[in-house]
């Protein structure tokens, strides 16, 4: 059987960024009896899922998408709440978010845009910015949604980092990590 790898365009977490979602997630993974704990490097905010996409039609992807990010700038964005998709008691997805930035939603317009333009067939959920760190649910127990709250550093602070670039990624779902990076769009450094 051939495995056909899917492609998504993400924002690119930096080094501390992962480095410090690791550590929460390491130190709260007793509370939070997931299945599966998404490797550190797999980190990032997606886009814009593509799904599979022959090579021809990738590169011109890639091309349209080089150009439409072409002059964009970097942004900061900071983490927030932890939370949940799918049942309340028993979630599927576990995350971290992001406080509400009117550059990252401009920035997840103009990629979704781009490729809806070129024929992608896209989900048309509304756009909700989250870092997945886990998936299942593996606890008899009914998950408690009490138990969710900021993410903050050990001084009680919020971690605000930059946006520095956008990647498309391809999945490998038989490796660890996962994702590949096929194309980065670097963004330009604010003055």
């Amino acid at each position: 059987m051939v495995i056909k790898n899917h492609y998504f365009y993400a924002v690119k977490l930096t080094d501390e960024v992962k480095s410090f979602l690791n550590e929460w997630v390491e130190f709260h993974k007793e509370t939070f009896p997931f299945k599966k704990w998404v490797h550190p490097e797999d980190y990032h905010i997606t886009l814009a899922f593509l799904g599979y996409v022959e090579p021809p039609m990738l590169q011109k992807s890639i091309e349209k998408t080089s150009g439409i990010l072409a002059g964009e700038n970097s942004f900061t964005l900071t983490l927030n709440q932890i939370g949940t998709f799918g049942a309340a008691k028993s979630p599927r997805i576990f995350w971290a978010d992001v406080q509400k930035s009117e550059n990252l939603m401009e920035l997840q317009k103009k990629v979704y845009e781009n490729c809806v333009k070129m024929g992608f067939e896209l989900d048309k959920k509304p756009f909700r910015p989250h870092i997945t760190l886990a998936r299942k649910w593996a606890s008899e127990q009914p998950f408690q949604h009490d138990t969710l709250s900021t993410i903050k550093t050990n001084e009680g602070k919020l971690f605000s980092f930059p946006v520095r670039e956008v990647v498309l990624y391809e999945s490998h779902v038989e490796s660890s990590p996962k994702y590949k990076e096929i194309a980065s769009f670097p963004l330009m450094p604010k003055e």
